[in-house]
């Protein structure tokens, strides 16, 4: 051995394999000379210079440790060029397990299944791969369980359940939507039921993937979009059993997300048992034309003995939107994807983008008749920035108007009386609707704006049925513990409790009260105050005519003492203000409250007032 000979050491302690050199043996650098198994795994031990074997120091099967040498070589030229053996042989053709695994991925995606694929496109449907595909950008998708199967291993073979049970029914993943507007804002979780897979029903397998899915939700205060169809629990499977399938964690996982993050469900076609109690757990609901929607399907009413109906007869769009479970309905799946996206953007920024209408015709919306009804949503529609109003639950309590609406780009959530139903008195429905939105925005940072004009609340004996009183009192307490920004604007009339609910409970209570022209404000309505404050005084004039005059002058006099240019003389009102200034002042008000910066998870649990 020479001075320049250098040993080779083992960089591992292991058995020799295999020698693939012998003394006299030229070699190039990086040639391997020695494989040394530790642990069922090859390690290959490499020449690190060119040159000649002079000494082979183990032999095959002996045990070797880390450092100690396998041979020496003496540096020099070596071997003429012969390339050194590769780390890892590359195979004449693509290797058999990524064949395996990518011909899995494959048959577990519409590609895969034509068949299903075509009986859904027959029916009029969208895959759940093209509606997640239509709703979130693209190339951001990450999917979780794309690979898992129906637990029913007992019951199908593993080529049955690969070609009939893909991801187990259900597709759930992390994405971005709405990037393009909001960058990293647009972070968010999606979930989709495939009804091409067992009718959507809920399996084993998939009740894991939610779990997992909802608790990185929570872990990374990830918005969600969950499309429902499905037909709840699934009664086949085997793999998993247990005495009363009562210890899936989803529901309650998903529950603990309300005031969390924002969830918006999808309905479309039937969507029944546990499907249906996760999207009616959601904080905003769209359903199309076509949803059945209902706690359970026709297979739970008649085997409860309750008869037997259709499908179709079950929670048809009509009940469920005139019952107010319906946040938005729309035409079908790809009108309900862009409703999804519409509805998640007010909870993910501001729009740098946004044009503001003319303002001008605000001065003549509301007429100069008192007993004139008007539309208020051409109100809030000039008010808001171009095409930024969403209303929400448009076919329950039609006395009062929810909406999301834009600000110069900034979110808003709009309460607001409807005069052109019931004169804008506040019902139990309205009530109910308006306390839920109030909650929503709470929970979520989004500042409110309430358009009053209302009688008050709704009187009588049938309303009071309707548990009015437990309703507009949730109002109450709801509204008196927001923190969010609360405006307040009277366009017309401004009257007792109903007026006191619309603003927090107390005109003192909004960051700002305003009032046009056109607004009155008082204990209760004129003529209801007439007819009880003065009411010895009429019952003492005999000539009913005569009465009829005293009470219009009553009437007329306190008109003037209610009317908002008065109120505001004894600073009851911020201000009584040209109706074209509202949009300015309140954008400038809003500045003085800024967008609170993200926050760890300010959680307002949901409580439902209906």
């Amino acid at each position: 051995m020479t001075l320049e000979s250098i040993e080779i050491p083992s960089s591992t302690a292991g058995v020799v394999q295999e020698i693939l050199v012998s003394e006299g043996d030229l070699i190039e650098a990086e040639q391997v000379v020695v494989v040394v198994e530790v642990m069922k795994m090859e390690t290959e031990v490499r020449a690190p210079v060119a040159g000649r074997v002079t000494a082979i120091s183990v032999r095959p099967s002996e045990a070797i440790a880390e450092g100690a040498s396998h041979c020496t070589v003496e540096p020099g030229p070596g071997a003429g060029g012969e390339p050194p053996r590769p780390a890892q042989q590359p195979s004449p053709d693509r290797r058999d397990d990524l064949d395996e695994v990518l011909d899995r991925r494959r048959r577990a995606g519409d590609e895969g299944r034509p068949d299903a694929i075509a009986v859904r496109h027959e029916r009029g449907g969208r895959t759940a791969r093209e509606n997640l595909d239509d709703l979130v950008d693209e190339g951001s998708f990450v999917e979780y369980g794309r690979l898992a199967l129906a637990a029913q291993r007992q019951r199908l073979s593993e080529d049955d359940l690969i070609a009939r049970t893909a991801a187990d029914g259900i597709i759930s993943g992390t994405a971005r939507i709405n990037g393009e507007h909001f960058g990293e804002a647009g972070r968010c979780a999606v979930l989709s039921y495939d009804y091409t897979v067992l009718a959507g029903t809920q399996g084993a397998v998939g009740h894991f993937k939610k779990d997992r899915l909802f608790e990185l939700i929570e872990r990374l205060r990830l918005p969600v979009v969950l499309y429902a169809e499905g037909g709840g629990g699934r009664p086949g499977d085997t793999d998993y059993a247990t005495g009363s399938s009562l210890t899936a964690r989803a529901f309650a996982l998903w529950g603990r997300l309300s005031g969390l993050v924002p969830r918006i469900a999808i309905v479309s076609g039937r969507c029944f048992a546990g499907n249906a109690a996760l999207a009616g757990t959601a904080d905003l609901l769209i359903a199309t034309e076509s949803s059945n929607l209902g706690m359970g399907g026709p297979a739970m009413i008649e085997g409860g003995g309750l008869g037997a109906f259709q499908p179709e007869e079950v929670g048809p769009i009509d009940v469920q939107e005139s019952n107010g479970v319906v946040d938005l309905r729309v035409v079908d799946e790809a009108a309900a994807t862009a409703a999804a996206k519409r509805l998640l953007s007010y909870f993910q920024g501001p729009l740098a983008d946004y044009t503001e209408p003319d303002q001008r015709p605000l001065r003549d919306l509301v007429p100069e008749s008192r007993r004139r009804a008007y539309e208020i949503r051409e109100v809030l529609e000039t008010i808001a920035d171009t095409d930024s109003v969403t209303e929400l639950r448009a076919g329950f309590g039609a006395g009062m108007i929810t909406a999301f609406a834009r600000i110069e780009g900034r979110a808003i959530g709009v309460i607001a009386n409807d005069p052109a139903h019931m004169a804008g008195a506040i019902t139990s429905a309205g009530a109910d609707k308006a306390a839920r939105l109030l909650q929503l925005c709470e929970a979520f940072d989004i500042p409110v704006l309430s358009l009053v004009d209302t009688p008050g609340m709704m009187v009588g004996p049938e309303v009071e049925e309707t548990a009015l009183v437990r309703h507009c009192s949730r109002l109450f307490a709801i509204g008196a513990n927001l923190t969010v920004p609360l405006l307040g604007v009277v366009v017309g009339r401004g009257y007792g409790l109903g007026a006191q609910a619309m603003v927090g409970g107390s005109f003192l209570e909004p960051l700002l009260t305003l009032a046009w022209p056109s607004g009155e404000l008082g204990p209760m309505g004129i003529e209801g105050a007439v007819k009880l404050g003065m009411k010895a005084e009429l019952e003492g004039i005999a000539d009913a005519d005569e009465r009829e005059r005293r009470f219009e002058e009553l009437v007329a006099g306190l008109r003037h003492h209610f009317r908002a240019l008065n109120v505001a003389t004894y600073f009851e009102l911020d201000d009584v203000i040209d109706p074209v200034e509202t949009r300015g002042l309140l954008a400038r008000t809003l500045a003085t409250a800024p967008t609170p910066p993200p926050r760890e998870g300010k959680k307002v649990p949901w409580v439902d007032t209906w």
